[in-house]
């Protein structure tokens, strides 16, 4: 034999004494699940779903698991035994199961007769049973389980201490084997109670005539319900849907067993987890796998029983939830809003208070804004009286002038008018005619002083629905005579239709006449060119607006974007409050104030103002942005 040959044989014996060495944990494990019954069965299912997934939970190795059904209620006579066995034995005679697990003692003594024609020296697991379905039987060594605890009493104890008064207790069962093991085991339990109530058990009678039956039972009466695979007319059910007919035909409150109950019409009781003791099952099939289970008791018998109630059928039969034993378990309660919408409630609380102390805190803000508007209204319109007053002193020679015209006018009419009356024969025509002229002058006079008296009246701010058109024309009227002894021409250019606008008149009318001073102090000391102020109003996007346009130099540049500011002036006697004024009246009327120099020369001041509410909607024509000159 070669070097080579001798290294390849030591290679491979390496790796087979490895791999042997290896634990074998990627290899899937087999477990048959037996069950006497259908797997869909309720109670059944639940245990097998708890039994898989804990299962699965536990174990390190995939798990394949096979799920066989004997339907024992419906198929039970000794050849259908013999022929499942047969079957079985074929079914599994080339698949390596590594454990059998028998669900329910119809299972478990198939399992005891066939178990080793079929799974031969496969360990075997059960659960579903009790101690008394054993009875004195010893168990193989490859077999082991979980026993059920059947408690029938404490549900019975349970039932009487809420229902003191009760006389008679009717016990409903079926007639299968299973069923009838079952009520075995529950009447040796009620022998105690025997002396205390009278007993009655239903177990003969078809599912119809037992309906009737319960449903016409004395007062003081309570229900037992055990199992009812089968009833007295050997029809098959399935208990869980029974135990709903039952309960919903019954004129008594009906008491169970098992969970699994719960919730189909039964009012509680001290109740079997069929799903804890699937659990438990499957711990144990997880031990016998990693072949641990020989440490461990070949018997577990784990409690499982908890006191369990459902609140609707409390509710039916009057039951105070404070008549229940202490830690009792109450199911299907309708939750109240704070247990449903604990955290939208507390949120929605949060935000309500919140809200709350905003909703506060504006109305103070709100109040506390409201008094400080007024106060500043209340002095604003002291400023812009004091405006008026300044720019009035400033106008006096001009209005002196203008009305010294007419009563000179009226004192030359008046001393002619004597001198005619003097005379033998007077001229009636010409004193007629002097009269007339007097009463012209005298109206002149009268509309100087009128105007000079609304300019300068004191008053609160007070809306109106006011022409522009008409506002214009009183100012420039009241200050042609300044304009004329300055040698500048004002001139008028209006919007053919009434520009009305709601504002205090008083205060737009101010707010024209600083804008038309101001031009006329800007062109004063201009040069040769022509001194000539335009107002001009029009209807423009569809507000009011006045334009006040001089021929003067302009406006900086630098001191273009500070001329509202207050205390900014150009004049070397002026405050600088008159523009700043014209600002905050403008505002206060939603309306909006700026200025910018004319491509030709001068500075045009434009203020636009919303029309009044009744006529945005009219048919006023924006025939023109602005009117003709």
């Amino acid at each position: 034999m070669s070097f080579r040959t001798a290294l390849l044989n030591v290679c491979l014996g390496l790796v087979v004494t490895v791999a042997a060495a290896l634990p074998a944990s990627s290899a899937t494990r087999h477990v048959v699940l037996l069950f006497d019954e259908r797997v869909e069965l309720p109670g059944l299912s639940v245990i097998e779903s708890e039994l898989v997934r804990t299962l699965n939970s536990h174990s390190k190795e995939p798990i394949e698991v096979y799920r066989e059904s004997m339907d024992l209620s419906r198929f039970g006579s000794d050849t259908y035994r013999t022929l499942l066995r047969d079957f079985l034995r074929a079914k599994y005679a080339d698949k390596k199961i590594d454990v059998v697990v028998a669900v329910m003692a119809p299972a478990l003594d198939f399992l005891l007769s066939f178990g080793d024609a079929i799974f031969s020296e496969t360990p075997i697991v059960f659960c579903g049973v009790d101690r008394a379905q054993l009875g004195g039987r010893a168990l193989p060594p490859h077999i082991r389980g979980v026993l059920v605890k059947r408690e029938f009493a404490p549900t019975l104890e349970l039932a009487l201490r809420l229902h003191p008064e009760t006389e008679r207790v009717v016990v409903v069962a079926g007639k299968s084997d299973f069923d009838t093991k079952l009520l075995t085991e529950a009447r040796k339990e009620f022998q105690t109670y025997e002396k205390r109530v009278t007993f009655r058990y239903l177990t003969d009678l078809p599912l119809e005539k037992l309906l009737t039956e319960l449903s016409q039972l004395p007062p003081r009466t309570i229900v037992l319900f055990t199992s009812l695979f089968r009833d007295g007319a050997g029809e098959p059910f399935v208990p869980h849907e029974a135990v709903q007919r039952i309960a919903a035909a019954a004129n008594a409150p009906v008491y169970g067993f098992v969970d699994q109950y719960l919730g189909r019409g039964i009012v509680g009781g001290s109740l079997y987890s069929l799903g804890a003791h699937g659990t438990e099952a499957a711990k144990l099939v997880s031990q016998v796998l990693a072949g641990t289970a020989s440490s461990q008791p070949a018997l577990l018998e784990v409690p499982s029983n908890k006191v369990m109630f459902d609140w609707r059928q409390l509710q039916r039969w009057n039951i105070s939830d404070s008549a229940l034993p202490s830690g009792s378990e109450i199911r299907f309660r309708d939750p109240t809003a704070w247990q449903q919408y604990r955290w939208q409630i507390i949120a929605i609380t949060a935000a309500m208070l919140l809200q709350t102390l905003l909703i506060t805190v504006l109305i103070y803000e709100r109040r506390h804004r409201r008094s400080a508007e007024v106060e500043a209204r209340r002095r604003m319109d002291e400023l812009a009286h004091l405006n008026r007053h300044a720019t009035a002193g400033e106008l006096s020679a001009s209005i002196a002038h203008e009305l010294n015209q007419p009563l000179g006018a009226i004192l030359n009419n008046t001393e002619t008018a004597a001198m005619l009356l003097d005379s033998p024969s007077p001229d009636v025509t010409q004193l007629k005619e002097i009269l007339a002229d007097i009463k012209r002058d005298d109206q002149r006079a009268s509309k100087v002083i009128d105007g000079l008296r609304r300019l300068l009246k004191s008053k609160k701010f007070k809306a109106d629905d006011v022409d522009l058109n008409d506002l214009v024309r009183e100012v420039s009227d009241l200050l042609s005579a300044q304009a004329s002894a300055r040698k500048i021409v004002l001139r008028s250019i209006l919007f053919p239709e009434p520009l009305r606008v709601s504002g205090d008149p008083v205060q737009i009318q101010q707010v024209i006449l600083n804008l038309i001073v101001n031009a006329m102090d800007a062109i004063t000391g201009a040069g040769g060119v022509e001194r000539t102020i335009t107002s001009r109003t029009a209807l423009i996007d569809g507000a009011a607006e006045i334009s006040i346009a001089d021929s003067g130099p302009g406006i900086s540049q630098d001191r273009l974007g500070r001329l509202f500011e207050p205390f900014f002036t150009t004049k070397e006697h002026g405050m600088g409050m008159g523009l700043s004024i014209a600002r905050t009246i403008v505002e206060h009327h939603q309306g909006r104030i700026w200025v910018e120099n004319q491509a030709g020369g001068g500075a045009d001041f434009r203020v636009r103002f919303p029309l009044a509410n009744h006529l945005k909607s009219s048919n006023i024509s924006e025939r023109q942005t602005r009117p003709a000159a």
